[in-house]
């Protein structure tokens, strides 16, 4: 059975208790990442998973929130014991974002520094990302500012799913990647260009039939968002707010 924890789940702004959406998709012998926008090894302390099992980085686009850390991460990474090469998966963009964010610092000094090796993933529906003993991961394209892919988590080991939208604006892709998923963890920053409200969510997840909706790259919504939850039950009654720190299993 997989699990996936909720490192951060704020929007770019976002209140006090809340950090950048950021995931960990765990399974026996996997734990990846999904985006790190902030300080994702300290995120992953504070829900006693150990960096130095970190097997992967996923990033799903180019913009701060989501792949601003990834020096830091790396830095991290390494002084928790990662010397040998480190995978980082996306589309182009990503992958280019994440290139400059690193080199912008000198590593060439510190010994056994890891090798990043990056790999690109089209930006079509179903295309592979990565496979691990534990997980069949493709790509979402979503609907977003700049290219942005979600993705869908298969349990190869109990063939459980969970979809996960990162940014996008309500979108059919996200809600057929999604159908009779397990769980669904989608966005719902506010109505924004490029963006889901909460109610939108609920209805991807309502026309996809999943278990579970749980709302992550949340603003800081005026009265803890209850106006906003109410709304997306209506539609879609099994939605809730994800929280920092929460993890799911699929």
């Amino acid at each position: 059975m997989g699990r996936v924890h909720l490192l951060g789940t704020g929007a770019a702004l976002s209140g006090k208790d809340r950090t950048t959406t950021m995931l960990a998709i765990e399974g026996e012998e996997t734990l990846l990442l999904v985006d790190c926008g902030a300080d994702a090894v300290q995120r992953l302390l504070v829900q006693e998973l150990d960096p130095a099992d970190v097997t992967g980085l996923i990033v799903t686009h180019e913009h701060a929130d989501h792949v601003g850390g990834f020096a830091l991460l790396m830095e991290r990474l390494w002084l928790a014991g990662h010397t040998d090469e480190f995978h980082v998966f996306g589309i182009r963009p990503a992958i280019d974002q994440a290139r400059r964010v690193h080199d912008a610092f000198d590593t060439s000094g510190w010994p056994n520094y890891p090798r990043v090796v990056y790999h690109e993933v089209e930006r079509e529906a179903g295309a592979p990302v990565v496979t691990t003993p534990d997980f069949e991961i493709t790509a979402v394209p979503g609907d977003h500012a700049v290219p942005a892919i979600g993705l869908r988590v298969r349990d190869r080991r109990g063939d459980g799913v969970m979809t996960y939208s990162s940014d996008t604006e309500r979108s059919a892709t996200v809600a057929r990647a999604a159908s009779g998923a397990q769980l669904l963890v989608h966005e719902a920053s506010g109505s924004f260009p490029g963006h889901s409200t909460a109610s939108e969510a609920a209805e991807v997840a309502a026309q996809a039939g999943v278990d579970r909706l749980v709302l992550v790259h949340l603003p800081p919504y005026p009265g803890e968002g209850a106006d906003e939850l109410a709304a997306a039950r209506e539609l879609f009654e099994a939605t809730e707010f994800g929280f920092d720190g929460a993890h799911y299993e699929f």
